[in-house]
């Protein structure tokens, strides 16, 4: 396999951010390692040059699925894992259709660990073993889903930066275009969402956030 790889390992867990270090140590000694605890710490480390984010679902500044959108559209081409206790089939599988490139249980070993992010580096995808994904039963998510995938990936920015709050004028300067992209962005997102307004957009994407997985740890 190819050498020096850059990981993103993102969760506010000291004691599992050691430990996936160490299953990715295992694959490749001259990988660099790069960490954050929050969520705001990962998307500044998020660039062209990572080659694999892993990617807790609850951390400060995030809960749920949101995360995952959001760093997808801020860098599509970065694939995603997320790692996380909540692996029922219904997080898996939105994960997956949401455009993570695998899902981990952290309840893996390090083997499993090893074999899932190499099945990724190698273009694959990977699930864990054993498991019915199923299909989606809540009508409602499923549709929001459909419509989030039509999104493209300035449009999902623009619309993550909806959620926490920036108004047109602030995620112009952030984005380096003009306001008037920025509006012509947000209405194709009131569009393809099926809302009239900003805030009913935000409430649409918080219902793919901490509300869609279970309460179990």
């Amino acid at each position: 396999m190819a050498s020096g790889y850059r990981f993103l390992v993102a969760d506010d867990h000291p004691l599992f951010r050691g430990a996936l270090k160490g299953a990715l140590s295992g694959l490749d000694d001259a990988c660099r390692i790069l960490e954050a605890g929050d969520f705001e710490g990962a998307k500044a480390l998020v660039d062209e040059s990572i080659d694999l984010v892993l990617l807790d679902l609850s951390m400060p500044g995030v809960s749920g699925l949101s995360g995952l959108i959001a760093l997808r559209g801020m860098n599509p081409a970065v694939p995603i894992v997320v790692v996380s206790a909540h692996d029922d089939p219904e997080t898996i599988r939105r994960a997956l259709e949401l455009g993570a490139s695998g899902f981990i249980s952290k309840s893996s070993g390090m083997d499993e660990i090893r074999t899932a992010v190499q099945t990724i580096l190698d273009g694959g995808i990977y699930t864990p073993a054993d498991i019915d994904l199923g299909a989606e039963a809540d009508p409602e998510i499923a549709d929001l889903i459909r419509r989030l995938q039509t999104l493209t990936p300035q449009q999902t920015r623009v619309l993550s930066m909806l959620a926490e709050g920036l108004l047109n004028k602030q995620i112009a300067y952030e984005l380096n275009v003009s306001e008037a992209t920025i509006k012509a962005h947000v209405s194709a997102v009131l569009q393809k969402l099926d809302v009239d307004s900003r805030t009913q957009a935000v409430i649409r994407l918080s219902k793919i956030g901490a509300d869609t997985i279970a309460t179990e740890s």
